[in-house]
């Protein structure tokens, strides 16, 4: 039993007037992004990626970005910024497949949270199929390159959930 639904908060994003406020959240070797398995995740840093982000959005939305390999600075940041944001997307790469703790961390804040992953996690290891994020999430965009980011930026501003 969930201790609230993973969309309910789409209703204060639409009812919220001027620009909405959207964290991106990246886990564990996602700063490596350009260098790392160039095949699996591209050859673009996210520094860059960001940057052409916030530029598309610039007039719908104020993006910021954090990133951490560890654990419990993810949490602490889903705490900080989970009651001011009006949406979240979350790339929590490995602990996605592990944190117990990050679930609950969704669960506990206002934000809706829309959990990415740039590969399509279900052809890859098998461990990698098993998200303990999903059930807390609003939903998930996976397998779509960089371009997952600005696919779930565009849910949480259409309520396309």
């Amino acid at each position: 039993m969930f201790l609230r639904s993973p969309c309910a908060n789409f209703a204060h994003i639409i009812k919220k007037e001027g620009m909405k406020k959207i964290a991106i959240i990246n886990g564990p070797n996602l700063n490596l992004l350009g260098v790392r398995e160039p095949g699996v995740y591209g050859s673009q840093s996210m520094d860059d990626y960001f940057g052409e982000l916030k530029t598309l959005f610039s007039h719908r939305a104020k993006l910021t970005y954090f990133q951490s390999n560890s654990e419990g600075a993810l949490i602490d940041e889903l705490h900080r910024v989970g009651f001011e944001v009006d949406g979240i997307v979350l790339n929590a790469g490995a602990y996605t497949h592990t944190s117990i703790a990050i679930a609950d961390a969704i669960r506990a804040i206002k934000a809706p949270v829309v959990e990415v992953h740039i590969s399509n996690v279900h052809n890859r290891e098998d461990f990698r199929s098993k998200s303990m994020l999903s059930a807390a999430c609003c939903g998930v965009i996976l397998g779509f390159g960089l371009d997952s980011y600005r696919l779930a930026v565009e849910a949480l501003l259409n309520k396309a959930i």
